[in-house]
């Protein structure tokens, strides 16, 4: 008889009847009080304090959120989950209670049937729960005792049709891998009660918060194994790896390949489902090697490559079994949607979010009900800048899976960024009522009430995060702030130093010290505001002059610089030299002056590709930040270039012709570099010349790019060039360098790159108080200094008042300079030493 048999399983039947037996208000789930006293009972020789329960029921209802049915409870099914994970043992608890089966009948019509889900919900890597239907374990004809015994040895994984056992002889293989693994935890779980002196989860273990591994995506480095290090049992370590050996061995000592084939992968899943993550690796890889076109070998090995963080090994393995799959996509249609997310989710853990859309879009054209692919397609949306896509997805999304608590938030998320607050409280509400303890929804809600000028509220939820999550620096800056606004002066300052102290920023200590200088002022902040906009004026741009001859940047252009110089900070493109993108070019796209076979004829690359390149040029970021540069770039410049934001494919040529002078390097490099990609761009022709439409349109896109508030009206209106068919380098450096029509502005910027990061130390904007950074702007007149930002916006001192304004341009060595002449002339000193004759 199968274990499902009628009904419920025997395991099902008994946690149904330790359900039942807390379950005292009879709602049909377990609340937290109703839980605490479930814990208790099952742990009889341990002492719980009053904050280990609370701990312990917080690490349940966060890692099994799926099955938190509103302010109800842990759902029957979430219980039933818990133990399928190993939280606890189903007849140990069962027995402890006194209960019996007789007692352990279902509440209901007894139809429901035991759903033993493969995928866990909880997960950030899909385990593969759908794929293609494969000979079930021929234990039908067993009896019902035996079965029972191996499905409470054995987790649920050996009964399934995708990843479980087939042959007979695979069962006591495993149950005795089972025991082994089971005895080697036992003395790791004693060795912890006797240091810790107690312990949590339902069995006595934290194995709730070692669960939550997976759905914290596991970014913990190479090797790492929250739940088992290797220096705990010394000896005993190295011996239970040389069994592990031994139980290799044996399992390729069979008759067929077959059954060798099935040994390994069940000793890969059994090692995999007790986080031996490097042993099921090699468990796995000769699988492989026995069925190389088998999709499961590399698809879990894929698995516990991403669960040790090393997210390229997990990008190749989900390669080889995307490979393998649609090489025989009938068989494998079920698994194939999965081994889509999680490649997808290996390319996120890399950073590289634009081909995670790309794959979490095939899953969900694969499997129409896949909710999990449409959510993650809506996050990595938002990622991107694609708000109103994201929200499409998140709310197909919602209509599969209505309880889904970060498809709510991530929704509230994008809602905010489309300037829908109402509706993104809502949804950030919905989060928090299905999870309280949602970091995400509580930060993103503290956010969008700063936003919105309600302060008091911001600082209350960012106080909420901070006790999930203590170490968060952004929350505590964020919190500051708040406080601020709020005119709680003394609390934001408490706050501030706070987050200085655990980030170190020096633009922390610039906001506390700007903030001592604010408490001087009237404690009520709309005051304090009114205060602070009487101390400047706005005056034209017209009343802004240059000293006679001096250098000084014109305030238009160092406003368009600034922009620019930040899209550049924030891409992090100024780290990336100009040779190195040639080099990548040249590599992957154009070789020579030659066409490349890796491009069309249009010129057209997919997205996705252009984004491996960037990820390789930028290889030094970390994958979050590199996230951040891909977001930017994707609003910036592939938006220009895709209009629409439909297409898969943009023009690669004009794509990194346009990133080309922001890299590192000389502006002659620089422009060098664009001519030669305009050049490998066009069709071949004549050496040394590029046509001159196509250097026209990279000038339009150039300035609609970088410049889209200055105009883009076409060259030939000015240099009369129109029926010019070819340009010489020499010709398109004229047009390049036009102030008025080209991108004159690239010297303004690599000036501020120069010096922008240069700190004028003692020296202090007059209109906004902070240490000046960067160009220094002296009105000649009245001896007053603004900071580059407020020079570009074109603010003054409200008390001085004339009808033009006269500015001289400091760097930080002319600044220095200029007090050493100052300095000597008060002394009577000559101001420049003689020079000798020659």
């Amino acid at each position: 008889m199968s274990e499902t048999g009628q009904g419920l399983s025997i395991r099902a039947q008994k946690v149904r009847g330790i359900f039942n037996e807390f379950d005292s208000n009879r709602d049909g789930c377990l609340n937290r009080d109703e839980m605490a006293a479930l814990v208790i009972a099952v742990n009889p020789r341990v002492k719980f304090s009053k904050d280990q329960i609370e701990a312990i029921l917080d690490e349940v209802f966060r890692t099994y959120g799926e099955f938190i049915e509103g302010q109800k409870g842990l759902s029957f099914e979430g219980l039933l989950r818990t133990y399928d994970d190993g939280a606890g043992d189903v007849d140990r608890d069962f027995d402890a209670l006194g209960l019996h089966l007789a007692s352990a009948s279902i509440a209901g019509d007894g139809n429901d049937e035991l759903q033993t889900a493969e995928t866990k919900i909880n997960s950030r890597v899909d385990l593969g729960g759908s794929g293609s239907r494969l000979p079930t374990p021929s234990i039908a004809d067993e009896a019902s005792g035996n079965v029972v015994k191996r499905s409470s040895i054995v987790g649920a994984w050996a009964r399934s049709p995708n990843h479980g056992i087939t042959y007979d002889e695979t069962w006591g293989f495993i149950e005795e891998l089972e025991l082994r693994l089971k005895e080697y935890e036992a003395k790791q779980q004693q060795k912890q009660r006797d240091e810790k002196k107690g312990g949590g989860g339902l069995n006595g273990v934290d194995t709730a918060a070692a669960a939550a591994d997976w759905e914290d995506g596991v970014d913990k480095g190479e090797g790492f194994d929250r739940r088992r290090r290797e220096d705990e049992l010394g000896s005993e370590s190295a011996a239970f790896k040389k069994r592990l050996v031994e139980f290799r061995e044996k399992a390729g000592k069979v008759q067929t390949p077959e059954q060798a084939f099935d040994r390994h992968m069940a000793m890969g899943r059994c090692l995999l489902e007790h986080h031996w993550y490097e042993e099921a690796i090699k468990s796995f890889d000769l699988a492989e090697r026995l069925k190389p076109q088998d999709v499961r070998a590399p698809f879990l090995m894929g698995n516990a490559y991403y669960s040790l963080g090393k997210y390229v090994d997990a990008e190749k393995k989900y390669r080889v079994a995307l490979e393998a799959g649609e090489a025989n996509s009938v068989q494998w249609k079920d698994l194939l949607p999965q081994v889509h997310v999680n490649l997808g989710i290996a390319l996120e853990g890399e950073g590289m979010l634009i081909g995670a859309c790309y794959h979490y879009r095939e899953a969900a054209i694969l499997n129409a009900k896949h909710y999990r692919a449409l959510k993650l397609l809506g996050s990595a949306l938002y990622g991107l800048g694609e708000y109103r896509a994201a929200e499409q997805c998140l709310v197909e999304a919602l209509v599969l899976k209505p309880d889904y608590a970060d498809a709510h938030c991530d929704l509230g998320s994008a809602l905010h960024a489309q300037a829908d607050d109402d509706k993104a409280i809502q949804e950030f509400q919905k989060a928090i009522d299905l999870n309280p303890n949602h970091h995400d929804a509580l930060y993103n809600l503290g956010g969008l009430l700063k936003d919105s000028g309600r302060y008091g509220d911001a600082a209350e939820m960012y106080a909420k995060v901070l006790a999930l999550k203590p170490g968060e620096w952004r929350a505590q800056l964020n919190r500051a702030v708040s406080l601020l606004g709020a005119g709680d002066y003394e609390e934001a300052r408490k706050a501030f130093k706070e987050a200085f102290k655990m980030t170190n920023r020096v633009e922390l200590y610039d906001a506390i010290k700007h903030l001592k200088q604010m408490q001087k002022r009237p404690k009520d902040l709309t005051s304090a505001i009114a205060n602070v906009d009487s101390l400047f004026v706005i005056v034209e741009n017209a009343r802004f002059r240059p000293a006679p001859q001096s250098n000084t940047t014109a305030r238009e252009f160092l406003a368009c610089a600034l922009n620019i110089r930040k899209f550049q900070k924030h891409t992090r493109l100024y780290r990336c030299d100009v040779d190195d993108l040639r080099r990548e070019i040249e590599k992957k796209y154009f070789l020579g002056s030659s066409r490349s076979t890796a491009i069309p004829n249009d010129n057209k690359v997919e997205k996705k590709e252009l984004e491996k390149s960037l990820h390789q040029l930028l290889g030094f970021l970390t994958p979050d930040t590199f996230q951040g540069a891909m977001r930017a770039i994707n609003e910036k410049i592939i938006a220009v270039l895709d209009p629409t934001g439909s297409a898969v494919r943009v023009d690669a040529g004009m794509f990194f012709a346009v990133l080309a002078p922001l890299c590192a390097g000389s502006t002659e490099k620089r422009k060098r570099l664009v001519f030669d990609i305009l050049k490998w761009h066009a069709p071949s022709g004549r050496e040394g010349i590029i046509p001159n439409t196509d250097a026209k349109n990279y000038i339009k896109y150039l300035r609609a790019i970088y410049l889209p508030d200055q105009g883009t009206s076409e060259l030939a209106e000015v240099h009369g060039d129109e029926d010019k068919v070819q340009v010489s380098y020499p010709e398109f450096l004229i047009m390049f360098d036009d102030t008025n029509w080209g991108f004159g502005i690239l010297n303004t910027l690599v000036k501020l790159e120069t010096g922008d990061r240069v700190r004028h130390t003692g020296i202090t904007c007059v209109t906004c108080n902070y240490v000046i950074m960067g160009p220094r702007f002296k009105e000649i007149t009245k001896n007053f200094s603004l900071c580059p930002t407020c020079y570009s916006e074109g603010k003054v001192p409200a008390d001085v008042k004339l009808e033009e304004y006269v500015f001289k341009e400091y760097s930080n060595e002319a600044d220095i300079m200029d007090r050493f002449k100052m300095f000597r002339s008060k002394k009577g000193l000559t101001a420049v030493p003689a020079q000798p004759v020659t």
